[in-house]
């Protein structure tokens, strides 16, 4: 038998369509060439729906840094806290949510070099980590951003409390500090700065706004317009405090004038330390002097100042009691540049003892050379 010959199914695929008793439909293509094959590769199925036993503990590490934050803000005194919440048992009131959760995340923020409320909300939602620390509680950039701003001074300690255990356990180390100062944009425009009349002008403007607003709030009885009366009310408190602040500040900045152009010292309405600074790019813009304090030995932040100041003189002995007084330690050594050499500083030093090497500007006719 010739095993070679055309088949009844060939003779049928190639007869005309009229004589076919079934469509046979497209020809099959081409067997592919003898040799290698198609590859076989397992595609992405993101469509696919899943069903998943585990939890949020069992993806992160034993070892991971954010059980260490957990562990180090658990073991804080937060009971004054506790005592602000109105939301108790037997009484009416949504839940709080645990000071502990957003205290963490912020500590693990700052660990991160995240300073941004809004950036932390999106972290929360999208980084395992941090979804960790929230452990399925919904938060909100608006209430992140009123932790910081409302209990800053309680976030201050719990910085200051983990520099201090890292001190008591020998992993950080004050022996030698180098303090430095960085200019930070300012969120306030060049067209926001004011002069002496101006000011007091705004200061008339805004007592009589607070209390047209204040006698508005208390005469109407309607709850709805009642609420948004104290919105603006407190709008309005918000300004004329901005307002008080600014004139208080304007004499110091008279102060650092010429004689002739003090009545040209001007302020900010938006923010009263803000100062016209020369940026590292060589541009003047609003600004404000960030005075940081960091252990040579590891990189640890001790402390930090915010200063109006055109430059940092007179900054290192301010910082040193800063730090005295966070981690009751001295630094036995403080590192600056020409720009914190001052001699009432020097002097300072010299009085209590504490060893203070600086770098000092070149002596002149004028002035002589200082000694630590």
């Amino acid at each position: 038998m010739d095993t070679n010959g055309p088949t009844s199914d060939d003779v049928a695929g190639a007869a005309p369509a009229e004589n076919r008793l079934f469509d046979l439909g497209e020809p099959l293509p081409p067997p592919p060439p003898v040799g290698r094959g198609t590859p076989r590769l397992r595609y992405a199925q993101r469509d696919q729906a899943e069903m998943r036993f585990c939890s949020l503990d069992e993806l992160i590490p034993a070892d991971h840094e954010v059980r260490q934050v957990w562990d180090d803000v658990v073991g804080l005194d937060l009971a004054p806290l506790l005592a602000q919440i109105k939301a108790v048992q037997g009484k009416a009131g949504a839940a709080a949510t645990d000071p502990r959760i957003l205290f963490a995340l912020w500590l693990y923020a700052t660990l991160r070099q995240l300073g941004s409320a809004r950036e932390l909300d999106r972290r929360c939602r999208e980084d395992l980590a941090f979804r960790w620390l929230c452990g399925g509680v919904t938060l909100n950039y608006h209430t992140l951003a009123d932790v910081r701003i409302g209990h800053g001074a309680a976030l201050d300690q719990l910085l200051t409390s983990s520099v201090a255990v890292l001190l008591d356990q020998e992993l950080v180390t004050l022996e030698r500090v180098a303090e430095d100062g960085m200019r930070v944009r300012a969120s306030a425009g060049a067209s926001s700065f004011r002069r002496g009349p101006r000011w007091q002008q705004f200061l008339a403007e805004a007592e009589q706004q607070v209390a047209a607003l204040q006698q508005e709030l208390t005469a109407d009885a309607a709850a709805s317009t009642r609420r948004q009366r104290a919105a603006r009310h407190r709008a309005a408190a918000e300004r004329h405090q901005r307002v008080r602040q600014a004139l208080a500040a304007l004499p110091a900045v008279a102060a650092a004038k010429p004689a002739k152009e003090q009545d040209q010292a001007r302020v900010s309405t938006t923010d009263a330390e803000a100062r016209v600074r020369k940026m590292g790019d060589g541009g003047f813009r609003p600004a404000c002097n960030v005075l940081l304090a960091t252990a040579t030995a590891t990189p640890v932040i001790g402390g930090v100042t915010v200063s109006s100041a055109g430059n940092d003189q007179g900054q290192l002995a301010p910082m040193v009691a800063q730090l005295a007084e966070r981690y009751q330690e001295k630094p036995q050594a403080m590192l600056g540049d020409g720009g914190f050499t001052k001699r009432a500083d020097l002097a300072r030093a010299r009085r209590r003892r504490g060893a203070r090497p600086a770098s000092v500007p070149a002596a002149s006719a004028s002035r002589p050379a200082a000694r630590a």
